[in-house]
């Protein structure tokens, strides 16, 4: 046979196969990845929201399972929901589009670990082939590729999960074991291997129970009885008082869980009930817990861990402040050497604590637990300095209450996430805001009773003092765990960065400029109510039925000084 037009020989013939299928396989990759592109026919929808623009015909003709799902016209035919079909497990979108990549080109580039988004903070102590993020990516492409049946790249991942395994944290090869065991035959190997670590491991019963359905969790105890590597009765196992305790927690009755101790049958520490509020219960509830000082907060549970080393792995910074305000060391390490910081790190995709720092960018949770356990272990600002600081404000409580009111307003604008966590601290949403509003009623009040607005007295009422209280404390946190955030709030907030120094003049001269700008708005008002007295008189005047009109009352009730 006549050799075709512009090829030599067979090598000749294959280099131009290779070389006409890469730019067929980059041709159809463009049409993935070019957020211009307006032939798309079809969206992949995500857990959180997110869309991918996709070709039906593309995918349907590499998957038969896609085939049958993009086989409608209608609207329905048109929209891919991938929490309908994978349930409760979310799928990233980095994930995502390392499949859909393979689907359309068939490159390698879809076979491999994308580095970017698959590296933890811990750049010293993680080589990242083990780390959160990197085993997040595998047990979602694994789990994609499953819900698409396309058994073969389930096969290919699985291998490469198996080949990490002796580096992933035993919590963390809870997650692949729960996808290798919905994923069914097609990770049989992957299966077997997470049951005989975890059979070797130091897992509690209670984290396998919370983790793994009832089966599974019967096979490991099991295997452990027959290898004698636990018995019932050890402290792996809660007995029917601890197990009232912790569903006491399950159904936050911080009060019911008082009274069972009360029964004497076991204690906070020996029923390690703080380490499971920490790791399931609400923050709220964590914070009744706490309040209860009935537990030590450096209690170490069966596998030797902390109530901190808990509340990392669970990535809640309100929860790492109230332990770290209660005594919490951060100091202290896991059996392996680890301490609350870097199971943080560990647990956070740089990419993400790295993306967060840029400005106008909301704060990621796991950078805000990390920045709180770096904050901690460096030399803490003394409790109190906020109060101490405010206290050069003036005498008057209403310049410190307004002051207060006004700082952690504009922190919850610039930093919502890390407001939320030092008022969550603090309870402030159980107080009385304190607005120009509230010293107007009570000059009204005032008023009524023909006092002189000038000579009379602001009432501190009970409420105040607890909101200031409450926002003082919020200020304190904000010092103590939030220093970036609070040096932006005093170059803002404060005039000349408001340094307050213990020094007569400069409380003398704030004293002053607080007057100059009493002195403007009664001006203003007086002014005002000149012209509105006026229209008063003439509509009093002009009326035969209603009653004396008063004028407006000052809104200010500034004391003097």
């Amino acid at each position: 046979m006549d050799t075709p037009s512009g090829f030599s020989d067979d090598t000749t013939a294959t280099a131009a196969d290779i070389s006409s299928l890469n730019r067929l396989s980059e041709t159809l990759e463009t049409l993935l990845l070019d957020p211009s592109n307006s032939f798309s026919d079809a969206k992949i929808v995500l857990s959180g929201g997110r869309e991918i623009a996709v070709h039906r015909c593309i995918l349907a003709g590499r998957s038969s399972f896609l085939k049958g799902r993009f086989n409608g016209g209608g609207k329905e035919g048109r929209r891919l929901e991938m929490k309908e079909l994978g349930g409760d497990y979310e799928i990233g979108f980095e994930s995502m589009m390392s499949v859909l990549r393979y689907l359309y080109g068939g490159r390698v580039e879809g076979l491999v670990v994308p580095k970017d988004v698959c590296v933890c903070v811990d750049d010293e102590g993680c080589g990242h082939e083990g780390c959160r993020p990197a085993v997040d990516f595998m047990v979602e492409v694994v789990y994609a590729y499953h819900v698409f049946q396309i058994p073969e790249m389930v096969a290919f991942w699985e291998r490469r999960l198996l080949n990490v395994l002796d580096k992933v944290s035993a919590d963390d090869i809870l997650l692949i074991l729960s996808v290798a065991n919905t994923c069914g035959k097609s990770c049989n190997d992957l299966f077997s291997k997470c049951i005989e670590i975890l059979v070797k491991s130091s897992v509690d019963f209670v984290t396998l129970e919370r983790a793994l359905p009832e089966e599974i969790v019967k096979q490991i105890i099991d295997t452990r009885f027959e290898l004698g590597l636990d018995k019932p009765g050890s402290s792996s196992f809660p007995d029917k008082h601890i197990k009232r305790v912790h569903r006491a927690l399950d159904s936050d009755d911080v009060e019911l869980v008082t009274m069972l101790l009360r029964e004497g049958h076991t204690s906070l520490d020996g029923s390690c009930a703080l380490h499971y509020a920490v790791a399931y219960a609400d923050a709220k509830t964590t914070t009744e817990l706490l309040d209860l000082a009935l537990a030590d907060v450096n209690h170490r549970n069966s596998r030797g861990f902390t109530v901190l080393h808990v509340a990392a792995m669970r990535k809640e910074p309100s929860i790492i402040v109230s332990l770290l305000t209660k005594g919490a060391r951060p100091a202290d390490r896991t059996p392996d050497g680890r301490k609350a910081l870097q199971i943080s790190k560990r647990l956070t995709r740089a990419v993400d604590y790295y993306k967060s720092t840029e400005e106008g960018k909301d704060c990621d949770k796991g950078r805000l637990c990390i920045e709180i356990l770096e904050q901690a272990e460096r030399r803490n600002p003394l409790l109190g300095e906020a109060s101490a600081s405010l206290a050069m404000a003036g005498d008057d409580l209403r310049v410190k209450l307004l002051y207060l009111e006004n700082r952690v307003a504009l922190a919850r604008f610039l930093f919502p996430m890390e407001a939320k966590v030092a008022m969550e601290i603090a309870q402030v949403d159980g107080t009385s805001e304190f607005t120009l509003e509230s010293i107007y009623s009570q000059n009204l009040a005032n008023a009524q009773r023909t006092v002189d607005l000038n000579d009379a007295p602001f009432l501190i009422k009970e409420e105040h003092l607890v909101r200031l209280r409450a926002l003082s404390k919020t200020v304190e946190l904000g010092k103590r765990f939030f220093p970036r955030c609070s040096e932006v709030l005093n170059k803002i907030v404060d005039t000349e960065a408001h340094q307050w120094i213990d020094t007569p003049e400069e409380r003398e001269l704030k004293k002053q400029k607080y007057l100059s700008v009493q002195e403007t708005l009664n001006k203003a008002f007086n002014e005002d109510k000149e012209e509105l007295d006026k229209s008063y008189t003439i509509s009093s005047s002009s009326s035969s039925t209603s009653g004396v009109v008063n004028p407006p009352t000052a809104p200010f009730n500034f004391q003097k000084q």
